[in-house]
């Protein structure tokens, strides 16, 4: 089953832990690979702690896409496309039964990935895997293939009157 966490609302990765914590909890073995992100975050740090999740590397920062030099764009490329194909190996392999792609969406739209290749991971699957994607403006051919298709909508956020990204709450 494809699980869909998107839209322009706080909670799509948390939606994401969520459902790995859970198939963890379970005895599942759990992959969590996440793209755009560094290894700074509060969720990587709790994932880290529990038996069963496997997190796929991360570098310790990343800058925004925006700052990024053209070097540095095509290393992050290719280093999303690397990740893309450890997850699919995992997943084939029966070495993890879920896999998270945390900001694939985002992956995507940007250019890091090929819309091709993250569909023929999904269509590659076993059929008891499950596969949890996360991130704003979904391509709709990933949106047609959710089995799970939540839209987290912002109606309020600290960030519109200035607030900067807190630990702990918003990573």
């Amino acid at each position: 089953m494809i699980h869909l966490y998107c839209g322009d609302g706080k909670g799509k990765t948390c939606c994401a832990v969520g459902a790995a914590l859970r198939a963890a909890g379970r005895g599942w073995p759990v992959a969590v690979a996440q793209f755009l992100k560094g290894a700074d975050s509060g969720e990587r740090r709790a994932l880290a702690r529990v038996p069963g999740v496997i997190l796929l590397p991360v570098p310790e920062a990343l800058p925004f896409l925006w700052e990024m030099t053209p070097a540095q764009r095509r290393a992050e490329r290719d280093r999303s496309r690397d990740l893309l194909a450890l997850g699919g190996d995992l997943l084939r392999s029966a070495r993890c039964r879920m896999l998270v792609l945390d900001e694939v969406c985002a992956a995507l739209t940007c250019g890091l990935l090929d819309e091709g290749e993250v569909l023929e991971l999904l269509d590659r699957c076993p059929p008891e895997a499950e596969v949890v994607l996360t991130g704003r403006d979904p391509l709709p051919s990933l949106r047609a293939r959710a089995d799970y298709l939540t839209e987290l909508t912002a109606v309020r956020h600290p960030y519109d009157r200035g607030v900067p990204a807190r630990p702990g709450v918003e990573f």
